[in-house]
């Protein structure tokens, strides 16, 4: 669909049809008001197992499975209590207004029910876990909720909400396997998730034009200038910070190595790839499925993720 269409379909689209559903289709429509597609942003809770040193440990693999699974329910609910409360926005939408429950195959009364649900057993899984792993998968759905409600309404709060996120995913990982959660795992995280918040700010009000507002009222606070300020900012932040945590006598005394610092052309590349599809693609409004859609930034991940884990654990007596 071009850029035209969809700015048409905002300012003067119909809402879509409302009707009944057949059993199949609420089950299919509560399955992707759940958006598995977004669960790749979870895999930041493997980031304590990984750089924790217990890649290798059976035990704590699973416990670090466990936290996956759990955050991918818990993420769930926060999708679906957020689409409940969008609705009436994302039917103004020329992409979003397809959602089971902006579309009306869902009822908000059947979404926030199964929220419930998965939200209880969730935090049930969580406890058994550990009472920290707990008290952070907690306060990640109380956040969340909250970025619904009100956060998101409010400028510079409502990116950086969504990038604390995934602070707590990360430090909820760590928690997961009993290892110390890194000053350093806190400072690229946020900068790297504030970079990929802004980023789809930038996507929305480019892509909306003058129908953004009437969709997120927040758009109305940014301007694309504005944006890209902050988002060169925390891109030139995310590089820096990476580069000093490869480089520092903290990180070279835990892992007996300086080696480390090999990886640093992955995130350059991989950062000024995503600028390139922000800017000249026009992407940018879902990291997770830019990921695996993009076929140069999914290899980029991958070879870091392969290089560090290489390095660290160095199989081949690096």
């Amino acid at each position: 669909m071009a850029r035209s269409e969809l700015r048409e379909s905002v300012a003067g689209g119909e809402p879509p049809a409302q009707g009944d559903a057949s059993g199949r289709a609420v089950l299919s429509g509560l399955v992707r008001s759940l958006r598995p597609a977004q669960w790749t942003k979870n895999l930041i809770v493997f980031a304590g197992l990984i750089f924790g040193q217990h890649l290798l440990d059976a035990s704590s693999v699973t416990r670090a499975l466990a936290a996956f699974l759990i955050f991918c329910a818990l993420s769930g609910v926060v999708y679906l209590f957020n689409d409940v409360a969008d609705r009436e926005a994302d039917r103004r939408h020329p992409l979003k207004c397809r959602r089971p429950i902006a579309s009306g195959v869902v009822s908000p009364a059947l979404a926030l029910a199964c929220a419930a649900l998965l939200s209880v057993a969730s935090l049930a899984g969580a406890f058994r876990l550990s009472a920290g792993f707990f008290a952070l998968a907690l306060a990640y759905v109380t956040l969340l909720g909250l970025y619904s409600l009100t956060l998101k309404h409010v400028v510079i709060l409502d990116a950086l909400t969504i990038a604390i996120g995934f602070v707590v995913r990360a430090a909820a990982g760590a928690v997961a396997v009993n290892v110390p959660i890194s000053h350093w795992l806190y400072v690229c995280t946020i900068l790297l998730a504030l970079f990929l918040a802004l980023a789809k700010r930038r996507h929305e009000l480019v892509l909306l034009s003058n129908g953004a507002t009437g969709h997120r009222r927040i758009l109305s606070e940014y301007s694309p200038y504005l944006l890209d300020q902050m988002i060169g900012v925390v891109t030139a932040s995310t590089l820096v910070a990476y580069i000093f945590y490869t480089f520092s006598p903290e990180t070279m005394e835990k892992f007996g190595t300086g080696l480390l610092g090999l990886t640093i052309p992955f995130p350059l590349y991989g950062i000024f790839r995503y600028l390139y599809l922000v800017h000249q693609k026009e992407g940018g409004g879902s990291p997770a499925e830019m990921l695996i859609t993009d076929r140069p930034l999914l290899a980029c991940v991958a070879l870091w993720v392969m290089a560090v884990v290489v390095i660290i654990y160095r199989p081949f007596g690096l």
